[in-house]
């Protein structure tokens, strides 16, 4: 069996005080040798760790004593070998950054969708199924009949909504994303915009993956995921994708096959929108990432960060 356990995770509750609460969480992951990435925020935490079972249950228990995070949910998938080469905790504006305000995702959860009943949800034909996922998450894999909004960003997704209902009658809507996260923000801002009828997946795709046959399922391709897994399919099996490391877009055995793909510096999706002077910085980081990996390194040090940067690359 598979030795390293990856969790998913997070919980939006208030936490005012989540600047104060970064250094022990890094330490608590860093004493029990656990990498990954963890956003903080005064809206709730978010992220996806991997270690040992000792070492995940540690940090599970450091962030169930945070408020509202007793009864924290996550779901799990084990690996061979640490999808992370270092551990993160970040401070953010947002979990997972929308950009609208006056919205109350902690109070989503009315609003779930158990897998086991998902299926019936998505074919009754007067339910709008929306992917709120990027489009290059979207593009490897969805359920049968979903909108994709074609959004690079969760901060498009707004704006693409309301655009949408401008030219659509709109009934019913379920929505459905990675982990989750992402879900839980667009049902509350969809209830903002006076949309009541509006579920969304529990667990998000990995939930759905992990407990439903493949006989009976509705999903189809691959999910991709936030971490070097890149993809996984039905159990959490590990998937079929590498990923650019210049882009962090999922690539196939064919794209790397392309005249437009350098390990680590460019693929056929981005290739020629890096200056000199990136590709010199891409190419340093891949040398010691292979390095690193040579020498048997994973954890190339912790990071403590504080940013305000887009963080809705998650869940």
């Amino acid at each position: 069996m598979s030795q390293i356990v990856v969790a998913a995770l997070y919980q939006f509750t208030p936490l005012p005080d989540f600047e104060d609460r970064q250094a022990r969480l890094l330490d608590t992951a860093l004493e029990h040798g656990v990498l990954g990435t963890i956003l903080l925020a005064s809206e709730g935490i978010n992220g996806t760790i991997a270690g040992s079972r000792a070492g995940v249950d540690a940090v599970l228990a450091h962030i169930k004593t945070f408020p509202g995070c007793v009864n924290l949910d996550w779901k799990e998938s084990y690996t061979d070998e640490n999808p992370f080469y270092r551990m993160k905790v970040r401070l953010k504006k947002e979990i997972v950054t929308m950009g609208v305000g006056n919205i109350a995702p902690e109070q989503s959860h009315e609003r779930y969708v158990e897998p086991q009943d998902w299926n019936a949800v998505i074919s009754d034909p007067d339910t709008l199924v929306i992917d709120t996922r990027n489009d290059y998450e979207v593009g490897i894999g969805a359920f049968e009949g979903a909108v994709n909004p074609q959004t690079k960003s969760f901060r498009d997704f707004p704006a693409w909504f309301r655009k949408f209902r401008e030219d659509n009658d709109i009934k019913k809507v379920a929505m459905y994303c990675t982990g989750g996260i992402r879900c839980e923000k667009s049902t509350a801002f969809l209830r903002s915009e006076g949309v009541d009828d509006v579920v969304h997946l529990k667990g998000g795709i990995l939930k759905y993956l992990e407990t439903t046959p493949q006989e009976t399922s509705l999903w189809r391709g691959e999910c991709f995921v936030f971490d070097q897994r890149v993809s996984v399919g039905h159990d959490l099996a590990p998937g079929t994708y590498d990923m650019c490391h210049a882009c962090r877009q999922p690539i196939t055995e064919a794209d790397k096959a392309s005249n437009h793909y350098t390990p680590g510096i460019s693929c056929p999706a981005c290739y020629g929108e890096h200056s000199q002077e990136t590709k010199r910085r891409f190419a340093e980081r891949q040398k010691q990432i292979a390095l690193a990996k040579a020498r048997g390194e994973k954890h190339i040090g912790k990071v403590v960060e504080k940013t305000g940067r887009d963080a809705s690359r998650g869940g």
